[in-house]
């Protein structure tokens, strides 16, 4: 069985700030690049195949960080594993989009949850099936995980996505299924010092 691991990247400065980062490249700062490699370390203590990326600086990095603390090469790139495009607010803070968008107002640009999991779920689904029987790290963000969680068990209201946090999966039936949200690993790396994602995110909140 197939086994695939979510891990949200590191923090950003727009992350600290509380601005929507979206399809923005932001890079890492220096606390995210520790949340990095706090989170390989932890995921050191079990094998893998492969880890797989977003093309996002911040996640590409982290990527390379954790790949370096599992003993696995230079991570490949999937575009279709960037983060949620959040449009006109991309750059705003809490108070800039209630401003801008109160009350739910609609924002230009924005992608829905169901145009990400369109994006999102049939290339994961792809990556496990192309990969029989292997566990593999798969680097992404807050937005795109928190879909996932929400396609595959809409029923359960899930914790804290934090920077560096792992969530894990498997491939059963030809469809992803959570295993864990709480896996021993995410236990662990929700001691790392870092904030939620609807802490970071003024829209991730809304649907």
């Amino acid at each position: 069985m197939t086994s695939l691991y979510l891990v949200r990247h590191g923090e950003t400065h727009w992350n600290a700030q509380h601005r929507i980062q979206g399809a923005t490249d932001i890079p890492l700062n220096d606390v995210g690049r520790e949340q990095a490699r706090t989170t390989g370390q932890l995921l050191a203590s079990r094998p893998w195949d492969a880890i797989i990326t977003s093309p996002l600086s911040r996640a590409r990095e982290t990527a390379r960080i954790v790949a370096a603390e599992v003993g696995l090469a230079e991570p490949t790139t999937v575009a279709a594993l960037v983060e949620r495009q959040y449009g006109a607010a991309e750059g705003m803070d809490w108070e800039e989009v209630e401003r801008e968008y109160p009350n739910g107002a609609p924002v230009p640009g924005r992608e829905t949850r169901e145009e990400v999991a369109a994006r999102v779920l049939p290339v994961l689904t792809e990556i496990a099936a192309s990969r029989p029987g292997e566990r593999i790290l798969v680097v992404t963000h807050g937005g795109v995980i928190r879909t996932v969680l929400e396609s595959i068990d809409p029923t359960t209201k899930h914790g804290a996505i934090t920077n560096g946090s792992v969530h894990s999966f498997e491939l059963v039936d030809g469809s992803l299924q959570l295993v864990a949200f709480n896996d021993p690993i995410e236990e662990e790396s929700l001691g790392i010092s870092a904030e939620d994602l609807d802490e970071q995110n003024a829209l991730e909140a809304r649907a």
